[in-house]
């Protein structure tokens, strides 16, 4: 322990990173904390991984708001580690770090005919349409009928804002170039694939009711892909979250008896898992295996096959997190490996180095898994603090020894105030439409009014 206060970096500017942030600040330890952001805006997957209809998005962030507003964590947007400034550097000048750079990529998926061009990461569209400003700013969207696998609350939006007119999201954020792209899309079917049966699908109760409240939309599903065997009858009584999910799709099935007339529709198939997508050069169909329930919630296959004609295919098969320069990491589990957030390598405990959120644990859990996971980190980062474990490399602490690191290699940084700029920017850019805000794609206009500097206005 030390007369100076705790100088402590977390890497990170989404739920995890903040959450953990807040947690520390409201310790008994003397501290600073600067929070490092690699986008000149914070939030993380709740700007740019949340799809813009959602409505619950504004508490969340009206909450992170709250923590970064009150000015006891310094925000350091628009600064790359391993770039910018090295993990090595950073340790010269803080004595611990955290990692909470999430998951920000796909898990693989390997198939027959997946490396074909119109088959897309979900993690990529995803980006795409909430304005991610690393990713491009067009996307392909040719397909009449477009697959997406997997059955998480991602696969619900990717085929949501595939199938909903365009229309109808513009009273949400959407930049201007993903209405002009959504606006030239020619899709009619979206089909949703799952490999296990209703009871097994991880879609959470309000997404899957929200998608048939879509205007101009049908669901259909199909009532040979409904079967139950003893667990899932056993997860149906022990999960009223699961007994919700399964109620919705029954509604849903009897509903089937009217006559759907939408010029759209998104169709939930369950028990079937891809073997292979289908085409030459181009994706032409997806042929999918069906499955049969084993009685313990797994499957096997049936040996019969399904093809479906279609002309895209999107991957929802999970997040993957991206290594940090300088930190260790498990390509195959792709996260940081580590012990109750204590980081470790193949030596044991790396003093001073901290993950959590996603990248300590796999892209699982919601926020409140992400504030049990703050939890355990700080607690185990304060317990090492109180043992006199955490030292800075050098003697030049904190953000003023970054700050002259980073101006000297003339890295454009941005801070909280710069968002409270760019926030205020993008809400009179909705205004004249009616709108809450127009999202900013373009980095350089991000950048440009986060410092108060001159611009051209690009949006995109």
């Amino acid at each position: 322990m030390s007369n100076r206060p705790l100088q402590v970096a977390v890497i990170g500017a989404g739920p995890a990173g903040i959450y953990a942030s807040d947690i520390l600040s409201k310790s008994d330890v003397d501290v600073q904390i600067d929070l490092y952001e690699r986008l000149p805006a914070p939030y993380g997957l709740v700007r740019y991984g949340v799809a813009p209809d959602h409505p619950r998005i504004k508490q969340i962030i009206k909450a992170l708001y709250n923590v970064l507003q009150r000015g006891d964590i310094r925000l350091v947007g628009n600064v790359e580690i391993g770039k910018d400034v090295t993990f090595d550097e950073l340790h010269e000048h803080y004595d611990a770090i955290i990692i909470a750079t999430g998951a920000d990529r796909d898990r693989p998926f390997n198939i027959p005919g997946s490396d074909l061009p119109e088959v897309y990461g979900a993690a990529d569209f995803v980006s795409w349409y909430d304005g991610h400003p690393d990713y491009p700013r067009t996307w392909p969207l040719n397909a009449k009928e477009v697959a997406v696998i997997g059955v998480g609350n991602v696969a619900l939006d990717v085929a949501r804002i595939l199938a909903k007119h365009p229309d109808d999201l513009m009273s949400t954020e959407i930049p201007q170039n993903v209405e002009e792209g959504l606006r030239q899309s020619p899709v009619t079917d979206v089909h949703v694939f799952g490999r296990r049966g209703p009871a097994q699908v991880k879609f959470s109760p309000m997404e899957l009711r929200e998608l048939g409240e879509v205007p101009d939309v049908d669901i259909i599903v199909y009532e040979e892909d409904y079967d139950y065997d003893e667990a899932s009858e056993s997860a149906v009584a022990e999960s009223k979250m699961t007994r919700q999910v399964v109620n919705i799709l029954t509604d849903y099935l009897f509903d089937q008896e009217e006559e759907k007339t939408a010029s759209r529709r998104i169709h939930l198939h369950m028990l079937q898992e891809p073997a292979e997508v289908l085409g030459a050069e181009h994706v032409e169909g997806i042929r999918m295996a069906r499955n049969a329930l084993k009685g313990d919630g797994t499957t096997a296959r049936t040996g019969e096959f399904i093809d479906y004609p279609v002309q895209a295919v999107y991957r929802a098969v999970g997040y993957f997190s991206s290594p940090i320069p300088g930190a260790p990491f498990d390509d195959i589990r792709g996260v940081v490996p580590n012990v109750g957030g204590r980081v470790i390598d193949e030596t044991g405990v790396v003093n001073g180095m901290y993950a959590t959120g996603w990248i300590k644990r796999g892209p699982v859990g919601l926020i409140g898994s992400t504030k049990s996971d703050a939890q355990e980190t700080i607690g185990n980062l304060v317990a090492d603090y109180e043992a006199g474990l955490l030292h800075a490399t050098t003697e030049d602490l904190g953000w003023e020894a970054t700050q002259a690191v980073l101006e000297s290699r003339n890295v454009r940084y941005t801070t909280w105030q710069g968002w409270e700029l760019l926030e205020a920017y993008e809400k009179s850019l909705g205004e004249p439409a009616g709108r809450e805000r127009i999202k900013v794609v373009e980095r350089e206009t991000m950048t440009a009014v986060s410092r108060g500097e001159e611009h051209d206005g690009k949006l995109y």
